[in-house]
């Protein structure tokens, strides 16, 4: 198979990996670095995930800070070597359920925070139409609760092992 079709059907499932990690969250490059480090299958410098990825170095480096935040790389350097190395480190399901559960609690947190904003400002008003709004708005409040509750226990559920 010629060189040219190998990198095309990388570069397809790099896409389609980060497609993957889009829905739920993740940005494009993040989920291109993670097929990156997979597909490698050992660390990688920098440079070489910049070339793999199609991304710059310094949008790499800002990528795995987060990452590295929830536990899917580490960042290595070796002795006598100054480029920064990386290599697959935790689960990624663990980490992707992470940042789906971090990503849901400061959406419901802003939400509730907005909707707080509001309801104080409805009472302030004491008007018929005020009031029916102000109904509603402590019945999404409500709601929002619910769904705080529901994402408490979706971080409990466990990842299942690996094969």
């Amino acid at each position: 198979m010629p060189e040219k079709d190998v990198e095309e059907i990388k570069d397809e499932i790099y896409s389609s990996f980060s497609n993957t990690a889009s829905s739920i969250g993740y940005d494009e490059i993040h989920g291109r670095i993670i097929a990156a480090l997979i597909m490698d299958g050992e660390e990688m410098s920098l440079q070489e995930l910049s070339k793999e990825t199609g991304y710059s170095s310094s949008s790499i480096s800002l990528s795995l800070d987060l990452l590295e935040v929830l536990g899917i790389i580490e960042k290595v350097k070796k002795k006598g070597d100054r480029k920064l190395y990386v290599r697959m480190e935790g689960d990624i399901l663990q980490g992707l359920k992470q940042a789906i559960v971090i990503q849901l609690q400061k959406t419901i947190a802003s939400t509730v925070e907005s909707l707080d904003v509001r309801e104080e400002k409805l009472v302030s008003m004491s008007s018929k139409e005020s009031d029916n709004v102000l109904k509603g708005l402590r019945t999404l409040n409500k709601e929002m609760g619910r769904l705080e509750k529901y994402v408490d226990k979706l971080s409990q559920v466990e990842i299942p092992e690996r094969d």
